[in-house]
């Protein structure tokens, strides 16, 4: 008997401070198919991506081969508002390897996302949370939407909302 099809993937964003002027961003994506990483650099306090790099390990897409100089085209672009269609611009200009767009926008996101930590911190010990709290939440920074398993599309916390395109 032969076995069904499987397919796994994890996908993982991680922002650490490397010292007081610099964040660094780092997306790693491993599926069935597919085993690869990006890493950004971010200056404070003006988030301009100031160095990239990434690797793909294993990757079934001829045009997501070696990236090493494409990706550094992000390079001086800001992280907030319209990076989006940038990255999309400059990193469509160079190759036609959509996995790298996506990996290069999800550390950007997470760069974002890192700042929303202390609102998340600053929720009242006493305040009763329900799903309505982060319904707002998510609704009041739409970025936070479909970035974890709690915001993501058929969760009860995003119901009623709308995805940004």
């Amino acid at each position: 008997m032969r076995k069904a099809p499987c397919f796994s993937r994890n996908r993982c964003t991680t922002v650490e401070q490397i010292d007081k002027e610099t964040l660094r961003s780092t997306c790693r994506l491993q599926d069935t198919l597919t085993d690869a990483w990006v890493e950004i650099r971010v200056k404070l306090p003006e988030l301009e991506i100031t160095g990239a790099r990434c690797e793909f390990l294993r990757t079934f897409r001829t045009a997501c081969g070696d990236l090493s100089e494409a990706v550094k085209q992000v390079v001086g672009v800001r992280v907030g508002p319209g990076m989006n269609k940038i990255i999309r611009g400059k990193l469509g200009a160079v190759t036609d390897c959509g996995q790298l767009t996506f990996l290069v926008e999800e550390c950007c996101h997470g760069v974002i996302l890192s700042f929303t930590r202390e609102t998340l911190q600053q929720v009242p010990e006493d305040l009763e949370l329900t799903s309505e709290h982060y319904k707002q939440m998510v609704r009041d920074n739409i970025r936070l939407y479909n970035r974890c398993a709690a915001f993501a599309p058929g969760s009860s916390m995003v119901e009623g909302i709308e995805p940004p395109e």
